[in-house]
């Protein structure tokens, strides 16, 4: 399978909220970090947490706005629905994907704000 297919995979384990089916597309030893470098998870103990917590919010949803490829790297812009504190919203994100051996390697986010709907 191509590096875009697997990514897609992943996204639509994502929004299906599949803990398993989204941990079948990473290697056992893969790493999320943020783009300034700060690392969030390693490994799939790490990466279960991480998903089980953000899995827990009932608006959750990503929505691929565009996605380029170069070989083993993918890189989706999306648009994230999240439950925040303050209320239902979104944010949009880089995600950068680096294929290794058929699984996700590596995984680096980038961050854009938060935005709520106005208040009428």
């Amino acid at each position: 399978m191509n590096s875009a297919t697997l990514v897609q995979i992943q996204l639509d384990a994502y929004n299906a909220k599949d803990i398993d089916a989204l941990l079948a597309t990473y290697a056992p030893d893969a790493a999320q970090r943020s783009l300034d470098g700060t690392l969030l998870a390693i490994g799939h103990a790490e990466l279960r947490d991480r998903y089980v917590s953000r899995f827990a919010e009932p608006d959750l949803h990503a929505r691929l706005l565009s996605r380029a490829c170069i070989g083993d790297i993918v890189v989706d812009h999306e648009l994230i629905t999240r439950n925040f504190a303050e209320g239902i919203g979104t944010v949009e994100m880089l995600c950068i994907y680096e294929v290794q051996n058929g699984l996700i390697q590596t995984a680096t986010f980038a961050m854009g704000n938060q935005v709520l709907p106005a208040v009428l």
